[in-house]
């Protein structure tokens, strides 16, 4: 594997080129590699504007964008609802770049050794921070982007070089998945094997072992309930997929052990806390805190609900929720824990339904191409990959909300575009081929 490929258009050459390097940068730079990223989208929109302006979901995308706009307009705080509306609009068109840019599955391997390598530095960052005491870089933090803080964001949870832990939870949550359909791509027995000149060197694969050691760590040490969840669910999912019985039978028996432990009758409740560590039952049931209800997700849920009963067809204005819950709840919660009803809140019913109804459109497509079985067999598993990574975001914010995050939220767009670009190239392929 070499670090910049080709890429099947020569005209894109270039801008591809530069979505590897600043992709690489991205996770420890994010300034700097976000420039680089958002750059090469501007070369790609350049060198097919007509192409990108003229399909159905990016025109789709352009009309969100003035709905999102007319509700700041008429927002509660249009202030804070203008500045939302950054974490919406420019990723509209980044994503436009990112499905013109990338387009085959060899691109898909390269994109996820390329982010599964910064991953290593990220996590060895976040064990310096829980175990070494590691802090600062506050003189640094504007070249950086970051800084570490003591014992991780929220205390004893840790976040590395992102805000907070459930952010890095997010990161290394996307890198694992990636990670874990590179390595079965390598397994003796895996009978779909790619081009020959795809496998990188056996040190590429010894890094990958690593870096998927790591990232499990880190994913531990966030203390993300949504996190592990997803973890388990992703190696269900693999599991399935690959028909892989034994280890299906094997992660259902350690998910019973550890619910068992946190709600079973008191008997066997007492049997299995000998075997499971009190770290992840504890955390299920949340015996290390006590919470007000006002933080509980339940009551943010039913309040973003009201809002959104109050004015569903423009809602109240992106970003608005915080001050209207504090006022109410006398507590500072920066979003409701759940994207979809923090969007009707905010947004309204209209614009929340269009933009869920773009990208289910597009997971549909993808779908409906495996079905058909237009993708070649060796391509199979890193496609699945990449909608497995995607759909475990979507369902992380279903229970948190991600895209505050600039890293977070452009990895997001990405994982989409790179699903949605590879469709497009497929089927034009069977277009051609008619």
């Amino acid at each position: 594997m070499s670090f910049l490929t080709r890429h099947p258009e020569p005209k894109l050459q270039g801008a591809w080129n530069l979505f590897q390097v600043g992709l690489f940068l991205f996770p420890l730079l994010p300034t700097w590699g976000g420039l680089t990223i958002i750059f090469s989208t501007i070369v790609a929109w350049t060198k097919n504007f007509k192409q990108i302006i003229n399909q159905p979901v990016h025109r789709a995308l352009i009309v969100l964008s003035v709905l999102l706009i007319l509700t700041a307009i008429v927002a509660e705080n249009r202030s804070d609802a203008l500045i939302g509306l950054s974490n919406f609009i420019p990723y509209f068109f980044v994503f436009a770049g990112f499905n013109t840019i990338i387009q085959t599955p060899n691109q898909l391997r390269q994109i996820a050794w390329i982010l599964i390598i910064p991953s290593i530095p990220v996590v060895i960052l976040g064990l310096g921070q829980q175990f070494l005491g590691w802090s600062g870089i506050e003189q640094l933090r504007g070249f950086f982007g970051w800084v570490i803080v003591l014992n991780g964001s929220p205390p004893d949870r840790m976040s590395s070089v992102f805000m907070y832990a459930n952010i890095l939870a997010v990161y290394v949550l996307i890198v694992f998945i990636l990670g874990l359909g590179l390595l079965i791509e390598r397994l003796p027995f895996w009978k779909y094997k790619p081009e020959e000149k795809l496998y990188p060197k056996p040190t590429f694969l010894t890094v990958l072992i690593i870096a998927l050691f790591g990232v499990t760590i880190a994913l531990i040490f966030t203390n993300s309930r949504n996190a592990w969840g997803l973890m388990v669910l992703s190696s269900v999912a693999y599991s399935v997929y690959l028909g892989w019985l034994i280890v299906l039978g094997l992660v259902i028996a350690g998910v019973t052990a550890i619910f068992g432990a946190a709600f079973a009758p008191s008997p066997l409740q007492k049997g299995l806390r000998v075997i499971v560590p009190a770290y992840f039952w504890q955390r299920l049931t949340d015996q290390n805190f006590e919470r007000p209800v006002e933080t509980l997700r339940i009551t943010q849920w039913k309040f973003a609900w009201n809002l959104t009963q109050e004015k569903p067809l423009i809602g109240w204005g992106l970003r608005n929720f915080t001050a209207l819950y504090e006022s109410q709840m006398n507590v500072w919660m920066g979003h409701p824990h759940n994207l979809f009803l923090m969007m009707t809140a905010e947004v309204g019913i209209p614009a929340t339904l269009l933009f869920f109804s773009i990208v289910g459109w597009i997971l549909i497509q993808a779908v409906w191409v495996a079905i058909q079985q237009k993708i070649k067999p060796e391509n199979q598993l890193i496609f699945f990959s990449y909608g497995l990574a995607f759909s475990a975001c979507v369902l992380f914010n279903m229970l948190d909300v991600t895209l505050y995050d600039f890293r977070v939220n452009t990895l997001g767009w990405i994982l989409l575009g790179a699903i949605y670009g590879n469709i497009q190239q497929i089927r034009s392929c069977s277009v051609e081929q008619l």
